[in-house]
């Protein structure tokens, strides 16, 4: 069984109930039919969907991601730019240069800091990069750091949400939470999950909420042994799981 915790969640969230947060599909002109989809009409809440259109933002705009985004922003729906923080290895003059092409170009409501280093050591600089991210947006940025597991907890400060898990169902069904985030609402963590098979859907769920997570995103695709990107397309089971989250999640 996944470990369950109790959670005194006290402290000041972002707000968010139970909804869906999307990594990043495939360039529009791959996956047209995904990028449509999220601006259809629905009862589960989009939290962000991440705009990722060359491993970053690209040399050049590129037009077709540019009407994607205009049509999530246009539809209230909060568009996030894919920053790679290579765990720690890219310097801090390059996130921010990735920052300003997504701000200039296509108008990002925030940012997704992917490989977020997980040391204390490497606090200050993730804590530096943050606080230029919000300063260079023209509105309050949303910043989520994407390190992937649990990291030291002083990185709950920094950003407004942490993704704590980002993997495969055969290792989250057994995974454990780490006690420190009984202290912060569940609106601060996000579960990213491949690989779930739909008959397991409803257990995926209940994991995230004993966890304590709000954001989250589900799907049956794999990486193949690391030779693909689960995230590119939509799930198989899609309207599935944008009903049970729209009507919460089951106890």
């Amino acid at each position: 069984m996944p470990h369950l915790t109790s959670t005194n969640r006290t402290k000041q969230g972002t707000g968010l109930h139970t909804g869906l947060g999307i990594p990043g599909f495939a360039h529009p002109l791959v996956a047209p039919a995904e990028w449509a989809e999220l601006t259809r009409p629905r009862s589960a809440p989009l939290h962000w969907v991440v705009l990722n259109v060359a491993d970053g933002p690209g040399s050049r705009p590129d037009p077709h991601c540019l009407a994607a985004a205009g049509r999530l922003r246009n539809a209230g729906i909060r568009v996030l730019g894919h920053v790679d923080a290579t765990y720690g290895a890219r310097s801090f003059g390059e996130m921010v240069s990735d920052a300003h092409r997504y701000i200039d170009w296509y108008k990002v409501d925030g940012f997704l800091l992917d490989r977020c280093p997980t040391e204390r050591t490497a606090l200050p600089e993730i804590r530096r990069t943050v606080t230029t991210l919000r300063a260079i947006a023209d509105k309050d940025a949303h910043v989520v750091l994407g390190h992937g597991t649990h990291p030291y907890p002083g990185y709950a400060e920094s950003a407004d949400q942490l993704v704590t898990f980002s993997g495969p169902w055969s290792d989250y069904r057994w995974s454990q939470v780490a006690e420190w985030t009984a202290d912060y609402p569940p609106d601060r963590f996000c579960h990213f999950v491949h690989g779930v098979p739909a008959p397991h859907l409803d257990e995926a769920l209940r994991i995230a909420r004993w966890q304590g997570a709000a954001t989250l995103y589900f799907t049956d695709r794999t990486d193949r042994d690391g030779r693909s990107d689960p995230w590119e397309t939509m799930p198989g089971y899609w309207d599935d799981i944008v009903s049970r989250i729209g009507t919460g999640v089951s106890e």
